[in-house]
């Protein structure tokens, strides 16, 4: 009886591990044989888009794990239609996503990325160095307060700061965590540093925009974790550039890659560091074998562990 296939797409994170455990249960091939496969394996980016067009390539496909939390490239409505279940890899990239949103926040604070150019233009010797502003005591403002959300809260509070906090619907725990809720306009105009912790879908495209850009405070900054096409692009480097707001510190961008003669790379108020999120080995790892175990799973005809249309089982 001949083996299911399970494609994996072409430049999609994968360690080693995870793609010996899914040969242990499937023949495993190149993504240029998709339209023999029963399983692929991708991620938020590779391939760019997971539509019609690109379904219709894979008549035999049933299981579909993406090696990240984010899935926003997957049509899931188009999925769910024809029976393929999907699934991600929530849970492997918390604390990893947290530690860079942080770090984020408090470069956004202390400038370190006017800092750090003021060193290398040599600056140094010649004048006192930018300043910046305390982290404790100031208000950080969440949007979305998830487990990534929760787990930039706890650091917030032990470095002093005050949180508040935007979700579709107020948390029952968020007692615990000393964050308080309030509706999305306060939170613009509450906030001394806005992180952004969410998902991209067509509900939260475009969420920053010119108006709730205009709407922060002049001394507050604007921090994204998330997804780069949440904030408008050209209306952040406006606000950036005519210090509507004190700065800004982002490990996503709308493009992404950011091309290296985008305008944004020449604000001094800007610090930008290219997705590196989940850029540890061990999340990584860890990322990549949930999506091995989910397709084992799949294979195995058992309901995926991280499904994210579980519709489709009916």
């Amino acid at each position: 009886m001949s083996r299911p296939i399970v494609a994996f797409a072409k430049g999609s994170w994968l360690v080693p591990a995870a793609k010996a455990l899914v040969a242990e249960h499937a023949e495993t091939v190149d993504e240029d044989r998709v339209g023999e496969a029963f399983g692929l394996y991708c991620d938020s980016f590779c391939p760019p888009r997971i539509d019609a067009s690109y379904l219709d390539r894979a008549p035999h496909l049933r299981v579909l794990c993406s090696a990240t939390v984010g899935y926003d490239n997957i049509d899931l409505a188009e999925c769910t239609r024809r029976g393929i279940a999907v699934s991600n890899s929530r849970g492997s990239l918390t604390e990893a996503v947290a530690d860079v949103a942080y770090l984020l926040i408090i470069a956004a604070f202390r400038h370190v990325g006017e800092g750090t150019r003021w060193a290398r233009e040599g600056r140094w010797t010649g004048g006192p160095a930018p300043v910046g502003d305390d982290v404790a005591g100031n208000t950080l403002g969440i949007v979305g307060l998830g487990a990534i959300g929760m787990a930039v809260a706890k650091r917030a509070r032990t470095s002093g700061m005050n949180v508040i906090y935007h979700n579709r619907t107020r948390r029952p725990d968020d007692g615990a965590l000393e964050a308080r809720y309030v509706p999305f306009d306060e939170l613009l105009t509450s906030a001394d540093c806005i992180v952004v912790l969410i998902p991209l879908n067509a509900e939260t495209r475009g969420m920053f925009g010119a108006a709730q850009l205009a709407a922060m405070r002049s001394s507050s900054y604007f921090v994204n974790a998330s997804r780069g096409a949440i904030v408008d692009t050209t209306a952040l480097y406006d606000a950036l550039a005519s210090k509507k707001i004190a700065g800004a510190a982002l490990d996503v961008t709308d493009p992404e890659p950011l091309p290296a003669d985008h305008p944004l790379f020449t604000l001094p108020n800007v610090f930008i560091t290219p997705h590196i999120g989940t850029a540890t080995r061990q999340t990584r790892e860890r990322m990549s074998l949930y999506a091995a175990h989910n397709l084992v799973a799949g294979i195995a005809g058992t309901p995926l562990p991280q499904i994210v249309n579980p519709a489709v089982y009916g």
